[in-house]
């Protein structure tokens, strides 16, 4: 979908200032989110990253990384059912009024160390039963279509040409399917932006962009 979570080649937002020795969790409510979100078995209706999508802009602009995944897990057991408006209204709050009050942890720590610590790739290729229709070196372009969900197409290659440097393989297409289908398996490709294609004469001569995107993404010349 489009919102403000798409912020690649935007402009005005400053530069990226990496924070030396930084640790993995700044406060300790962070390392309770993490584990909340890692470990609560109720689904997000939508996928997790179309959840924090759907934030309004200056909602999502002023929250901290952190913040957006309890907004997403939050969200996600509201429209879930889970819990109810009034019921975490209430919660909040009682422990606004007292901030000092303990609140419910669960003890059962070796559990939770192997839920935390399990490993697993994103997602497990496939086979599209598809010939890729592009081969390396085909000038094709991104096409500019408007998802109403998550998707992993970038706003800003929209409509942009670019060249087929590699194919990956099939795998999983990442955007959120339809209610009640899995999701695609399409073939995979690594493809090459121009910089100035992307950013025009401003951008760095001999400079170039290289995205992994799928079938579905692009369209012939």
């Amino acid at each position: 979908m489009n919102s403000i979570h798409d912020m690649g080649g935007m402009h005005g937002f400053g530069a990226i200032e990496p924070e030396q020795d930084e640790p993995v969790f700044h406060h300790r409510w962070q390392g309770r989110v993490y584990a909340m979100a890692m470990y609560t078995p109720v689904p997000v209706p939508g996928g997790f990253r179309y959840m924090i999508e759907k934030m309004s802009a200056r909602t999502y602009l002023t929250s901290s990384y952190y913040e957006k995944w309890l907004h997403a897990r939050t969200q996600g057991m509201l429209e879930s059912g889970y819990i109810q408006a009034a019921e975490l209204a209430e919660k909040i709050a009682w422990f606004t009024a007292n901030p000092d009050a303990p609140v419910p942890e669960r003890h059962d720590a070796e559990a939770t160390r192997k839920a935390l610590s399990r490993k697993a790739p994103a997602a497990v290729a496939g086979d599209s039963n598809q010939t890729p229709l592009f081969d390396i070196g085909r000038q094709v372009r991104a096409r500019n279509i408007h998802p109403p969900a998550h998707t992993r197409l970038p706003r800003y290659v929209r409509g942009r040409c670019c060249t087929i440097d590699a194919h990956l393989g099939d795998w999983p297409v990442d955007d959120t399917p339809p209610a009640g289908q899995p999701h695609a398996i399409e073939p995979l490709y690594r493809v090459r932006f121009e910089a100035r294609e992307l950013w025009g004469d401003d951008a760095e001569a001999n400079n170039a962009l290289y995205i992994d995107m799928w079938q579905s993404y692009l369209e012939p010349l």
